[in-house]
């Protein structure tokens, strides 16, 4: 159950021009163990002109299951993450955090299984965890613009094979991730993925040719975060059993949703 609750600001760094890793200690018993990967928080900055929090995925959970860690890319200066950016555990010790939020990955249904885990850009951050616990034989690809990216890339090296690919070639395949899935004929029981939505209409497309499960974490600016403001829809295949429309709410319906059950 979602709850907002206070975190210590462990640390905080750039990582590279703009993406900030930032890790918080929930002050709220079992708060980081609840958390399943796919997840996200709504993190409240000190700015008091921004009274909604920002939705950040969670990439990874500490050892202990104690802590969280945050890793996400900062806007322009009247943006409520170029705010958070700003914060260290020094001269801000906590920051209010609403959470666990949005349904995760059905890490289950990988298990023991031949994965694929596909992430681009800002979608790569949440791949951590889902890699971590799927205890099967992950082939992870992600994308980047160039070879001045690299965050993340040596995290998930450790938890699958890694293959990458950039727009200009200058590491790994030339292209887009589904290239480099093409490239190094990569074939697997089931595709976890997340990132633009570009990225996520060529996965989806992947899989209905490879005739496997896919499940994608949806982008999408988001308010409430919560399911009230109806700021983040998604129409699906199905009718929504509580709205009797065609739609789904990304915030609390996925973000992570069955690839050939939505309409992207």
């Amino acid at each position: 159950m979602k709850k907002r609750v206070s975190a210590r600001i462990l640390s905080q760094r750039e990582m590279e021009n703009g993406i900030f890793d930032l890790w918080l200690n929930p002050m709220e018993p079992g708060f980081a163990e609840a958390v399943s990967p796919g997840q996200f928080v709504g993190v409240y900055t000190k700015d008091r002109s921004k009274l909604l929090p920002r939705p950040i995925s969670i990439c990874e959970v500490s050892g202990d299951r104690s802590s969280l860690r945050l890793v996400y890319r900062r806007g322009g200066t009247n943006t409520g993450t170029y705010s958070l950016s700003l914060l260290d555990g020094q001269t801000c010790g906590t920051v209010d955090i609403l959470g666990p939020l949005g349904n995760g990955f059905p890490v289950e249904k990988g298990k023991g299984k031949k994965t694929l885990i596909i992430g681009g850009g800002i979608g790569i951050p949440p791949l951590v965890e889902l890699s971590k616990r799927l205890e099967a034989r992950n082939q992870i690809v992600i994308g980047y613009r160039d070879r001045t990216q690299t965050f993340l890339a040596r995290d998930l090296e450790d938890h699958g094979k890694l293959f990458l690919a950039t727009e200009d070639g200058s590491r790994g395949t030339k292209g887009n991730v589904v290239d480099a899935v093409r490239e190094n004929q990569l074939g697997a029981d089931i595709i976890y993925a997340c990132g633009p939505m570009p990225m996520l209409r060529a996965v989806k497309a992947l899989a209905a040719e490879l005739k496997i499960p896919a499940y994608i974490s949806l982008e999408e600016h988001m308010a409430c975060g919560v399911g009230a403001c109806l700021g983040c829809v998604v129409k699906t295949k199905e009718v929504h059993p509580h709205t009797n429309v065609n739609n789904a709410r990304i915030c609390t319906d996925g973000p992570v949703f069955e690839a050939d059950q939505v309409e992207i």
